[in-house]
Parts: C-alpha cells; structure tokens; sequence
C-alpha cells in the first residue's frame, strides 16, 4: 500500500444538552417547586495511536469526525444522558496541528496514546438550580454549550530507527532490500523511490530494528525541490543515518539544471539541505555507506572510499559495500545493532542511577 503521510479533518465534538423548566406536580404536595434537570454534557474527540496503522490513507475517504450530542435535561431532576466520546485511531508518529492556528497540539509516538483534539460542550442547567426564597418559581434554565470544533492536520513521521539518506540512484532502495524482506522499486532512473519504505532488519531471535528509504534528495530539497522535501520529516525521528554515497561521480538533475557531483559533493549537498530543513539532523549519529563498489577493481575502490574520507575529514564509522551484490552489507547490520544494544545498554545504567532505591533498597531480593 502507498504510504499517505498528511490529511486534513474536521472534528466536532457535542453540543452539551439543554436544561430543563419543570415543576414537581404531586397528589398531596401543591407547592412541590422546579425540578427541572441538567443536560448532559456533549461528547469529546479524541485521538489514539494504534501500531497496528500505517498510513492515514482512510483520512482521504472519510474527513468529518462528529461525537454525540448530550441529551437534554428531564423533569424530577432527572439529568440528561451525557454524549458518547468519539476516538479516532491513528497511525504511532502522528503530529496534530491545529489548521486555523497553526499550533502543534500533540505527537502521538506510543501505542495507546490519546489526545484530546475537541472537548464536548458543557451541558445546561436546569431550573432546579435558581431557586431562592425570592422566586420560589424560576422558568429559568440554560441551554447547552456548543462543542469545539477544529480542522486538524494529521502528518505522519515514520518511526524507524534508521534513516536512509542520499541522492536519486544511490542504491538505497537496492539497499534495503539486501538487508531486510522490503522490496522497493528498483529501476535505473532518479525518484523510482515515490514513497517511503519500512524494512526490518532481524540481526536474530528478539533483536531487530526498523530501517526507512527515503525518497531521493537534490539540491534545494528542504525549500520544495524534488520530492525530497515532503519525506525529510520522516528521518527526523530516527536514531541512526546511514548516508548512502555512489562512490563514481554521478549526474543528477539539481535545481538549475544538471550537476556533475563527485561523492564528496554529495555528501556536502546532503548535508546543506538537512541543516537548512533542521540543523538539529545533523547533530544525529550518521555513518557513510560508500556504495557500488563492485563497479571497480578492489584496490581503486578502497582508494576511492579513502580519498572521499579525507576529503570530507570524516570522523565517524564508513564501510565500502555493493548494495546489489550484497557484499559489506551484512557486517553493517551487525554493527548497528551493536550500537542500539549499547544505547539500550545506556539508557538502563541512567534509569538505575536516577533510581537507585528502586535496586538497593533493602526489600530487594
């Protein structure tokens, strides 16, 4: 199924039930008095991420969200029947903006998670409540209060550990079908990658991770061009890049026409494009994947992928592979699972030292 990572709805949550006017009219008692009841209160609008989503392809069918009207208060001070709650699922990594307002009200990023999006209209009084040694007869009641409504932008962020970054025809679709079960277009021209991919990678039994291919990036991407520009939000969630690199020097369409880039300029307009979209991008751990080796005799190879280091001064990991061969691939796999397996590993030591009582407290075993 195609990934549809934006919609737009409109949610109206429940008027609040009117109040009532009665009065108490018994055998035996003339002067029962008002007895008129409350409305109840309308139905809210709410929110909840499900795991079991991933797309929010039924937004484009169905775009109005109404809950239930409160019921009106009765005689005998009998309240009205407050309105059922209305919950929408949505896929986990779902962003809600209020449209009039442009206000993130929330990020869903658990399953389970809920969000009130529309609080239900407060349900009115009725004339039992004004009373008073003054008027002993009130004809007064309230009506109901109307409930919010709002025009929501849902936008999907993809939840996968590891974002895959680089020009059209990199490899990376090639890529992440060598290394899990996705299976991406793949042909020899740019933008065949039109939506994101999730693939995941089983290193063994209970130890995996998520990897996402992203459409294709070029020059200018983070102010519109390509397609480039409506996925970066994607990689904004994940923990680890890998910045896919043909290691030959490619030709791609940039805004002003075509580019000759060598690797080491790919990787600059990569990174041009992620500080303007989010400087914050550039400060997650991204390891350089040198691809297509297979396209040269090993010893140019390895000089080319060392040449291209010094050149960008790189510092963190880089490995040379051939995504369609496979070779160099799998080694990589390994390594990051390595490396969420110590982030894990970190996280508990924080947890354990934030809470210490919790393990040495004398009643543990």
């Amino acid at each position: 199924m195609k990934l549809v990572d934006e919609a737009e709805i409109n949610v109206f949550a429940g008027n609040g039930g009117n109040g009532c006017v009665g009065f108490r009219r018994e055998k035996f008692i003339p002067l029962g008095g008002p007895d008129g009841g409350d409305g109840g209160n309308g139905g809210s609008v709410w929110l909840e991420a499900d795991e079991n989503l991933n797309t929010l392809v039924d937004f484009r069918h169905q775009r109005s969200f109404r809950a239930q009207r409160g019921e009106n208060g009765m005689g005998r001070q009998m309240y009205g029947k407050g309105g059922d709650d209305l919950t929408i699922t949505v896929p986990v990594g779902t962003v809600v903006t209020n449209v009039e307002t442009d206000e993130v009200i929330g990020d869903l990023t658990r399953h389970g998670q809920r969000l009130l999006v529309a609080q239900g209209g407060k349900g009115g009084l009725g004339n039992m409540h004004f009373k008073s040694s003054v008027n002993r007869a009130p004809r007064k009641a309230l009506p109901g209060l109307p409930g919010e409504e709002r025009t929501l932008r849902l936008e999907l962020k993809l939840l996968a550990d590891v974002g895959l970054l680089g020009f059209p025809n990199a490899g990376k679709s090639t890529f992440i079908r060598a290394v899990s079960a996705a299976t991406p277009k793949v042909a020899d021209y740019p933008f065949t990658t039109l939506y994101p991919n999730l693939g995941v990678v089983s290193v063994e039994p209970h130890r995996s991770f998520v990897i996402a291919d992203i459409p294709g990036l070029i020059e200018g991407a983070a102010d519109g061009a390509g397609l480039g520009s409506l996925f970066l939000r994607h990689v904004q969630r994940t923990r680890l890049l890998l910045h896919l690199v043909d290691m030959a020097p490619m030709h791609y369409e940039g805004v002003e026409g075509g580019v000759e880039a060598s690797p080491a300029e790919q990787v600059l307009a990569i990174e041009r494009e992620l500080r303007k979209y989010d400087p914050g991008m550039l400060e997650k751990p991204r390891w350089l994947v040198l691809n297509k080796a297979d396209l040269m005799f090993e010893d140019e190879a390895r000089a080319t992928a060392e040449a291209v280091v010094a050149e960008l001064g790189w510092t963190q990991p880089w490995y040379m592979v051939s995504a369609l061969s496979r070779e160099g691939t799998w080694p990589i796999m390994l390594e990051i699972q390595h490396f969420f397996d110590r982030l894990r590993e970190e996280q508990l030591e924080a947890e354990a030292a934030a809470h210490p009582h919790v393990a040495g407290s004398p009643d543990a075993g």
